[in-house]
């Protein structure tokens, strides 16, 4: 089925409409992580933490680590993997260093880490905890 075929079948929704959706997508990948996170006996910290550097999915501490997630979403792990940037990993590092300038010295985690969370079209979740580094 060539191009002019499939729009003929499926009219494309509004730009609007797609968005929304996608957003609902993330929003639900981003609880479904949240939700394996927790029951690892994690704590959720933050949800679409925002900085000037940029945007953390999910902050979580994992016992005396303070860790930043990004969620990737696609129909599959391996295509959710690849929307990953090097631009993002730098954002993130930025990001997470603003966020743990921002707590108490005191009750603040020791160390800091970055996962990769990858969610499926089926809902599926494969975490890659310490996906990089500050380093990188």
């Amino acid at each position: 089925m060539d191009r002019t075929q499939r729009t003929a079948r499926m009219p494309a929704r509004p730009r609007a409409e797609r968005g929304a959706a996608n957003r609902r997508g993330g929003e639900m990948a981003e609880e479904a992580v949240a939700l394996h996170y927790m029951g690892r006996g994690c704590r959720v910290l933050a949800r679409r933490w925002r900085s000037a550097a940029g945007e953390i999915d999910l902050v979580v501490q994992d016992g005396e680590t303070v860790v930043a997630v990004e969620v990737k979403r696609a129909s599959t792990h391996d295509t959710a993997a690849l929307r990953l940037s090097q631009r993002q990993r730098e954002r993130l590092c930025a990001a997470l260093a603003l966020f743990c300038e921002g707590q108490d010295a005191a009750g603040a985690p020791a160390g800091r880490r970055f996962d990769l969370a990858l969610v499926d079209g089926m809902g599926r979740v494969e975490l890659y905890p310490n996906a990089w580094g500050e380093d990188w």
